[in-house]
């Protein structure tokens, strides 16, 4: 069941620090005593012991009044440390309680949200709101008890020049009011340019592999941090003014009653309408509440920032989990691994736009068997991994259900489910701690035992014991200290060390040379042993020793079946498998090789004759790229054909107003640029590599030469040529 929403009340959070608060609230009242007294006494002092000639009872009061000061200044060392204890206690208390709400909410919330953003609550927001805090007492509550308190002393002590000061008083409280709603707006935009300055430092930091290796830092990367800096600069000028404005705008009023009010009790003294002593004390009583605002005005820019602050953390624990749990959830003790999607439908959560939403699963229907090794294929956006996150109740379904071991997923307590669940990505996360305890993570009650075994079972456990502190070695952060198939083989020691009955496997290999991914994957055939088995995949030579397989497009489960069946029917999986094959990869995954027979399947090349096909399988080169290279960019001229051999790309086109939009991901034995070989015109979409890719390439001057050596290629290209601009202009 899902736990109760988080709160930022402050007495909650003041649980074990009450006494402190008792002795803070002794310490204002005594404060407060002091300093409405002391303006009396003043009176007192000067118009009964110094002009009445009592000197006697003049050295008492005096005593008196200074053995208070010493009591009272005692006693504000002490409330001092007790607002920084209450302080740090309601702050512990407010980061617990952003931290529980962010594991509360559902995957669809991190996915909509930069990190950048949520540190900031971590950061700026609840930094700006235990400064409030801390000041509150010395500098908000206890000059605004004091303000009042005076108000009412200068109307005892002559109520004509306290009708004077009421008529101005009240612009020096007005217009810092009417200033607060800009001032906490300007600080909330600054506080969400320093969350996007954030997110940007953030990624460069987590990318410097990326960075360095094309020189970004001197370019793209200082072009982003630059605009992020820019404009967190500008709101913050914005913040600053309004909030000195007001501070200023309370200032100079007061500063005007009192020559003013200085004048007039002048005038009324000097013709015995006022004594000497009142006119003194309403000047004392009236420099407090000069000083009294002061420190209001002081205070505000803190309370300002306190309240944006608090609006955007407010905003954050008011967010609802989008997959909830029924009150009476059933606590999973044993699952078998028995698996039904029953015409399941799914979209994911987005803005709203007219019309019906895509749906990334359209009346998907099929059942697992407990034990069964089925494998998901398909071409990128098809739905296969969206499968997976609806098993990991990421998201519930629109329309349909999913039953596990027979009973539906949404009527499940999530905790005990997924304890029954291993699951790999295609990026295994490793925590900057021991690879002992990055294992343990997924059996918090692993005994060191049940650890080693689950290394061995993912056959690193030996290269773990080679280590000098064996599994007391720390990953790095983010794993960094080992190569990509030593952290998936950790990461798969995290998983079986649960035991699961149900292992989720999504690209779980994709991102490894071509040798690791063989030798990953023959760890996981082993382990998946006695498991239900789910593996989503684009590389269809993994998916052929599965008992089943799964060939989803554009959302829908178009076919299932075994490897040699559905090669049989010719359908979607037939093309798929000759669109990958006829490429080979060495294990080093530093070249491949086409096979002539693949072009054949190539819309460009088909029209070779096949006793041609060597030559010019001859003329492509290999080229090797890292994550995050453009290949070609949209505008420039084309002048080459590529075919994928291992890896993945994204396309993307120019969105209006700037920027641009992905709107296709290439995978193995994609090809694109066939425009390029066919007319002159320039590159109609950006390519920029997602994994580590090897391509195989062919040039227009090699193709062109091909051509005139082949009248009968030209002849077939040109037709292909014309049928494409065609399309293109559809």
């Amino acid at each position: 069941m899902n736990p109760a929403a988080p709160s930022l009340g402050l007495w909650r959070h003041t649980a074990g620090s009450r006494w402190w608060v008792g002795l803070i609230a002794v310490g204002l009242i005594l404060d407060l005593s002091m300093e409405v007294g002391l303006p009396l006494a003043l009176k007192w002092f000067i118009d009964v012991a110094a002009l009445g000639g009592r000197t006697e009872e003049l050295v008492v009061a005096v005593a008196v009044m200074v053995a208070m000061a010493v009591v009272v200044a005692l006693l504000d060392f002490a409330r001092d440390y007790g607002v920084a204890r209450v302080a740090a206690a309601v702050s512990a208390g407010w980061r617990a309680a952003v931290f529980e709400q962010l594991q509360r909410l559902s995957h669809d919330f991190h996915a909509r949200h930069p990190t950048g953003d949520l540190l900031a609550h971590f950061t700026s927001q609840l930094a700006a709101l235990e400064r409030a805090v801390v000041e509150a007492p010395g500098l908000g509550l206890l000059p605004a008890l004091s303000a009042l308190a005076s108000a009412v002393v200068l109307f005892l002590l002559d109520w004509r020049l306290a009708a004077v000061v009421a008529i101005g008083w009240p612009v020096a409280v007005v217009v810092p009011a009417l200033l607060a709603p800009k001032a906490t707006r300007a600080g909330t935009e600054r506080r969400a340019g320093e969350g996007r300055l954030l997110s940007v430092v953030q990624e460069n930091l987590q990318a410097q592999t990326l960075v360095k290796t094309f020189g970004l830092g001197r370019t793209a990367e200082r072009a982003r941090f630059s605009e992020a800096n820019t404009g967190l600069r500008t709101r913050s000028a914005r913040a600053g003014f309004l909030n000195a404005l007001g501070e200023r705008a309370g200032g100079a009023t007061l500063l005007l009653l009192q020559i003013l009010v200085l004048g007039i009790g002048g005038w009324m003294a000097g013709r015995h309408r006022l004594t000497v002593g009142s006119l003194a004390a309403f000047q004392a009583v009236l420099l407090n509440v000069a000083n009294c605002l002061a420190c209001l005005a002081q205070y505000y820019p803190s309370a300002v920032a306190a309240a944006g602050a608090r609006r955007q953390i407010q905003g954050l624990l008011a967010e609802q989990p989008l997959v909830a749990e029924p009150a009476a959830a059933r606590v999973v003790d044993r699952l078998t691994g028995r698996v039904e999607f029953q015409s399941v439908d799914f979209a994911y959560p987005g803005p709203v736009t007219p019309g019906e939403p895509r749906l990334a699963l359209a009346e998907v229907s099929f059942a697992v068997s407990s034990g069964e090794r089925v494998a998901l294929v398909g071409a990128s956006g098809s739905g296969k991994s969206t499968v997976l996150s609806l098993l990991l109740r990421f998201y519930d379904p629109r329309a349909g259900r999913i039953l596990v071991d027979g009973q539906p997923l949404a009527e499940l307590d999530l905790a005990s489910y997924r304890r029954h669940l291993g699951v790999v990505f295609q990026e295994s996360f490793l925590f900057n701690t021991s690879l002992r305890e990055n294992i343990r993570l997924g059996r918090l009650d692993a005994t060191d035992a049940e650890v080693e075994a689950a290394a061995a079972a993912a056959e690193i456990h030996d290269f773990i014991r080679g280590l000098p502190d064996g599994y007391d070695t720390v990953a790095g952060e983010r794993g960094g200290a080992l190569s990509g198939g030593e952290r998936q083989r950790v990461a798969i020691a995290r998983a079986l060390v649960r035991d699961p009955a149900l292992l989720l496997l999504d690209e779980a290999t994709s991102a490894l040379d071509p040798a690791a991914e063989a030798a990953i994957q023959t760890t996981l055939r082993r382990a998946s042993a006695g498991r239900t088995m789910l593996m989503v995949t684009h590389r269809l030579s993994q998916a052929v020793e599965c008992d089943r397989i799964l060939v989803f497009r554009a959302g829908r489960l178009v076919e299932d079946g075994a490897h040699a069946a559905l090669l049989g029917a010719g359908g979607l999986y037939a093309d798929l498998w000759r669109k990958q094959s006829g490429v080979s990869v060495s294990l080093a995954g530093d070249r491949a090789d086409l096979e002539p027979e693949r072009l054949a399947t190539i819309p460009v090349l088909h029209a070779v004759p096949a006793g041609l096909r060597g030559d010019v399988v001859r003329l492509f080169v290999n080229e090797r790229h890292p994550p995050g290279q453009v290949i070609c960019r949209v505008g420039e001229a084309g002048d080459r054909f590529y075919l994928i051999a291992r890896g993945r790309l994204e396309v993307l086109h120019p969105r209006a107003g700037g920027g641009e939009v992905m709107v296709a991901v290439l995978e193995d034995g994609d090809c694109f640029g066939e425009i390029a070989l066919l007319t002159h015109s320039p590159r109609s979409a950006t390519v920029r590599t997602r994994t580590e890719c090897i391509l195989l390439s062919l040039g227009r001057g090699q193709f062109e030469q091909l051509m005139e050596r082949f009248p009968e290629v030209r002849e077939a290209v040109s037709a292909l040529s014309r049928a494409r601009l065609e399309e293109l202009q559809r």
